[in-house]
């Protein structure tokens, strides 16, 4: 169970004193997640998810939370943190900073189809364009650099032809990250980890495909958005057993996307680029979990060979994007 520092109840009520949030109904632990510890908090006022961050600093998460917030006041359906009778978005618990957010409704879709990539892409492209007028700033902080800094950390568990790929990739991706074509790419707040898991969908009928909300915004950072569509299509548009992309679904997303926010000329060419980029941040950050793992985890750690497979796929396949159109 994906629960790292436990909340007794005593604990709980003391804390919920900095909170108009009512009587506590229940309140249990959450078994996903390798990050932070969650917890389904009920209460007479409304269904909520509490947060304790096992990584993350107090100086780290007013981007964050505020990020969030900022959404949920332009229609974007993500959780809101809930301010404290002091007004601040997150407070110390067992020795960590700890916030409540609101519950979204739903349950996530691992076998998703093109009506929710439809959904998906619309309301990312509303993501991104909310997010302009956001006054935070803060950088994707698993972008290049942190390649940068952790592919030598994980080369010797790899065999010679995954250090040639890797390399070589890593390669690319600075040369096409100081391009100038690159550096005017528009950008601005992304989720940057929206997987299939980190999106809800609310049923209300057999037949009805409905969007409950985005959340985890806890990897968001500055990025161009190109990066999110494509770290999206990488997971939600994927053949799992090949890594290869399912046409339909690829186009249904992007098609969605691009009605409310169209690609630029330098999107469109180097859209490939950025499915590789995509693949290579997961490659990298599931290799590091994978052979050197924080004593804290609980969690098996995912595959790294996925995102192996998803990059050597867009290497050799370069899939033109939907026009929109």
């Amino acid at each position: 169970m994906a629960v790292f520092t436990a909340v007794s109840d005593s604990q709980l009520t003391d804390w919920l004193q900095n909170y108009e949030l009512g009587e506590v109904i229940d309140f249990r632990g959450i078994a996903s997640g390798i990050e932070n510890s969650n917890f389904f908090l009920t209460t007479t006022r409304g269904a909520y998810v509490l947060t304790i961050f096992e990584n993350l600093t107090a100086t780290q998460l007013p981007f964050y939370l505020d990020l969030m917030r900022h959404l949920a006041s332009h229609a974007v359906p993500v959780p809101d943190p809930m301010p404290r009778r002091d007004g601040a978005l997150f407070g110390t618990l067992n020795g960590k900073p700890a916030t409540v957010v609101t519950k979204l409704d739903g349950a996530p879709e691992l076998s998703p189809g093109a009506a929710h990539c439809i959904e998906v892409g619309h309301m990312l492209a509303r993501l991104h364009l909310a997010g302009r007028d956001f006054a935070l700033y803060q950088p994707n902080l698993r972008s290049l650099a942190w390649w940068q800094e952790n592919v030598p950390a994980v080369l010797p568990h790899l065999s010679g032809d995954q250090r040639a790929l890797i390399n070589n990739e890593l390669a690319h991706q600075s040369a096409f990250f100081a391009s100038a074509e690159y550096k005017a790419m528009p950008e601005g707040p992304c989720h940057c980890d929206l997987f299939r898991d980190n999106v809800l969908f609310a049923h209300p009928t057999a037949d009805e495909t409905r969007l409950g909300g985005f959340f985890d915004f806890y990897f968001a950072g500055n990025d161009k958005w190109l990066f999110d569509v494509a770290v999206c299509v990488n997971d939600w548009c994927v053949d799992l057993a090949t890594g290869a992309l399912d046409t339909a679904r690829t186009d249904a997303l992007l098609r969605a996307y691009q009605t409310v926010r169209p690609f630029t000329p330098a999107e469109e060419h180097h859209w490939s680029d950025m499915l590789r980029a995509g693949a290579l941040r997961f490659w990298v950050s599931r290799l590091y979990d994978f052979y050197r793992p924080r004593e804290a985890e609980m969690l098996k750690p995912h595959d790294p060979g996925h995102f192996e497979r998803i990059l050597r796929e867009r290497i050799k396949t370069a899939p033109p994007p939907a026009d929109g159109n």
